[in-house]
């Protein structure tokens, strides 16, 4: 495997100029000062109660996300030719949505095959022909970014449907700050806590024609037992809007109402961080209880709108990644900023006959998985796991893609023996509105822990740290 790019180091024990200070700070830091204030830092967490769920654990169903303290820092200039990568990608994104549920030319142009859309279980009948207001169906997307050299950001998944994480990002930078208010002034960071307002303003700048002059915007949640539960009540708590679960909502006259004390209450978009299949039992799955019976005939009337839109998950599909390079010039005429990692389509045989051949160096994934749940990293894996992982292959090779290992970037992270490199990955959080798409500067920096290795998924034992973005 390549060695992997340090992001504080060069070769030749220069520093990159953006971490200078910090190591100046750290040679000046005595190890026990860091270490009390990294405990503080859990104690904190602990207190707040950021938690999130691990689904397949019988001892522990909640746990807290380890958070490292060492910043990981990118200069302004590296944060700018990124953001512009972010806002051509998310673009062509909410392009693609809306021609694969209207006119379809990139099918016509044989850019994408049909077979991938239409046998595809995310893609959304339903939303045929529906207009979205300002034909915005992504308005928050989580783009997650890896580096494996000073020049180039590589994509490496859109999450398109419903992005978690950015509670992270914000209570981070809120510990650090009181943590490390030294640290912090010796550097300019660009500020992220100005997020929740420009998500509140995404969401009003979509708001149906018939909705009131100061929309109504309310939260929907599957209710406590989600895994990112706690994320759901910090953003309605932080964007002042309401929290509710699908049985606080009620459809009338293809109109959705809450139900407050004073009686019923218009609303006029959800953040919904329900998946499609539950969000309505008339339309999808008749036995969900997470949904509001008659909100797709709402939506189809065009007096509500979801964010993000119904069917978006035909985007995020790892077999349509492969194509977004394709898809960003068909649809701007312009190359991709942000690069793609080479990948092999195991529905096509010539690709399958390669992977089957190479499984020990790739990396295997599902089409639909997340949260590095149903993967498989070869060069980490047993031989058996890598048997067993073949005849899934041949049995369902539509199912999965396979990549390169990449050798993720490292940045320097507190370990048991002091600070050592440790790989990393970057989830920035794009929002579109009517009118524009920003994007705070930072995101969710994710760190894999062990040592070695390249699974930075908090499902999967990874932590997070706080991204600093020099304002130069």
């Amino acid at each position: 495997m390549a060695i992997a790019f340090d992001e504080m180091n060069i070769p030749g024990g220069d520093l990159r100029p953006a971490y200078q200070e910090l190591a100046r700070w750290l040679k000046e830091t005595p190890p026990e000062a860091l270490e009390y204030r990294r405990q503080e830092a859990e104690l904190l967490f602990r207190r707040i109660g950021i938690t999130f769920a691990v689904y397949g654990e019988a001892e522990s169903t909640e746990r807290l996300i380890p958070f490292d303290v060492i910043p990981r820092i990118m200069s302004g200039k590296e944060w700018a030719l990124l953001e512009k990568g972010l806002k051509q990608r998310v673009r062509a994104l909410n392009m693609f949505l809306r021609d694969i549920y209207h006119g379809r030319d990139i099918l016509r142009a044989e850019v994408v095959p049909d077979d991938l859309i239409f046998q595809n279980p995310v893609f959304r009948p339903e939303m045929n022909g529906q207009q979205v207001p300002h034909d915005v169906y992504v308005h928050i997307a989580g783009i997650d970014i890896v580096r494996v050299d000073a020049e180039d950001f590589i994509v490496l998944e859109d999450n398109a449907r419903t992005p978690s994480g950015v509670s992270y990002m914000l209570e981070n930078r809120e510990i650090m700050m009181r943590l490390f208010p030294d640290l912090f002034a010796r550097h300019k960071v660009a500020p992220v806590e100005r997020y929740p307002d420009e998500l509140l303003a995404a969401l009003r700048s979509v708001a149906p024609q018939s909705a009131s002059g100061e929309p109504t915007v309310a939260l929907l949640t599957p209710g406590v037992y989600n895994s990112a539960y706690y994320e759901h009540s910090f953003l309605a708590d932080k964007l002042g809007i309401e929290l509710v679960e699908g049985r606080d909502l009620i459809v009338k006259n293809n109109e959705v109402f809450m139900r407050t004390t004073e009686g019923l209450k218009r609303v006029d978009v959800i953040y919904r961080r329900v998946d499609d299949d539950f969000l309505d039992p008339l339309t999808f799955r008749p036995d969900s209880v997470l949904g509001v019976p008659g909100l797709m005939s709402a939506y189809a009337a065009g007096n509500i709108t979801l964010a993000n839109a119904v069917g978006t998950g035909i985007a995020d599909d790892k077999a349509i990644y492969s194509y977004m390079p394709d898809i960003v010039k068909f649809y701007l005429g312009e190359e991709p900023i942000l690069k793609n990692v080479q990948t092999w389509r195991c529905r096509e045989p010539k690709d399958l006959a390669y992977v089957l051949d190479n499984l020990g160096e790739l990396v295997v994934k599902e089409v639909h998985g997340s949260g590095g749940y149903g993967m498989l990293i070869g060069p980490a894996a047993t031989k058996a796991t890598i048997e067993a992982f073949r005849e899934k292959l041949k049995r369902e090779p539509e199912g999965f893609i396979a990549q390169p290992t990449l050798a993720l970037s490292t940045c320097p992270t507190c370990t048991a023996s002091g600070l050592a490199p440790r790989h990393v990955d970057l989830r920035p959080f794009v929002l579109t509105g009517s009118k524009r798409t920003t994007i705070v500067p930072g995101g969710l920096t994710r760190v894999a822990l062990k040592e070695g290795s390249l699974v930075v998924n908090s499902s999967q034992g990874g932590g997070t740290k706080d991204t600093w973005i020099l304002d130069e």
